[in-house]
């Protein structure tokens, strides 16, 4: 299987983009996040004519996640349990209810249940979305705990945009991120403690060492500059994981008038295919 996870950044400004690639680039299986529209917006027909069907969550312009599969598409199910919600008027509000966003989407997949996710980003470390953010990771991480203790064997990607560099060597200046999110202590522990719980960050056996990213800022030339950070991952289960045969960031796909600001990451699971060049 050749999974991908793709922070697109709004589906319907790089519908062409998107579907193009997955062609060229021989793709069974994308999660797909920040699609940024409702269920009826979403452009399934262009995914059905390229061969794939697709599972799509979304509610407004913000969030949105969704799965595109040509292996097949079995046991959908939106949010994970006890996905915490967010009250977006906390700060005027005392009496509004925590919305369970659109921010996780999970489907069965040729055997491999897959977790499209776009972690809460947390703002700053003050915000009351970052506590969210901490509480939504906790969540999911029980969630993962749970999977395994039912199932050793299960197979389970956690694909998707975690909005953390869990290592220095994820992030091009850890002095620029001092006192900011996505590399604080208390984020970088809340994923240590889903790997903690039996899952792989795949990708970086086959992608050591600094300077390997995900996402690039539209902001001061840091595309050009190198200056990026790798937030985006998939992280498996241990019968997954022992299946990976190869991994790579498309950096061609961050370049290019139109691009999102983060790049697919890919996944070669098994070794009955080639691998990439």
């Amino acid at each position: 299987m050749r999974l991908a996870t793709w922070n697109v950044n709004s589906i319907r400004s790089r519908l062409d983009r998107v579907v193009s690639w997955l062609d060229r680039s021989d793709i069974d299986v994308l999660a797909i996040q920040e699609t940024k529209c409702r269920d009826d917006q979403f452009p399934a027909e262009r995914f059905e004519e390229a061969g794939y069907e697709v599972v799509h969550t979304g509610f407004s312009q913000w969030n949105g996640v969704a799965i595109a599969s040509r292996v097949g598409i079995d046991d959908v199910e939106v949010a994970f349990a006890g996905q915490p919600g967010f009250d977006k008027e906390a700060e005027t509000s005392l009496l509004s209810a925590p919305v369970v966003e659109a921010r996780a989407i999970g489907a069965t997949c040729a055997g491999v249940r897959v977790w499209s996710l776009y972690v809460p980003n947390g703002r700053s470390l003050t915000d009351p979305h970052f506590t969210y953010k901490l509480e939504w990771i906790a969540a999911l991480r029980d969630n993962g705990v749970s999977w395994l203790r039912e199932d050793p064997s299960a197979q389970i990607a956690l694909c998707g945009d975690w909005n953390i560099a869990p290592t220095d060597d994820d992030v091009w200046s850890p002095e620029f991120f001092t006192d900011k999110t996505h590399t604080s202590d208390a984020e970088r522990a809340a994923f240590d403690a889903v790997v903690a719980a039996g899952f792989t960050d795949v990708m970086r056996p086959f992608a050591p060492g600094p300077g390997v990213y995900t996402y690039w800022d539209y902001t001061q030339l840091r595309f050009p500059r190198k200056e990026g950070m790798r937030i985006d991952f998939v992280l498996a289960s241990p019968a997954l994981a022992a299946r990976a045969a190869d991994a790579m960031v498309d950096r061609e796909e961050r370049k290019g008038k139109g691009a999102s600001d983060h790049a697919p990451v890919v996944i070669e699971f098994s070794g009955d295919r080639a691998t990439f060049p």
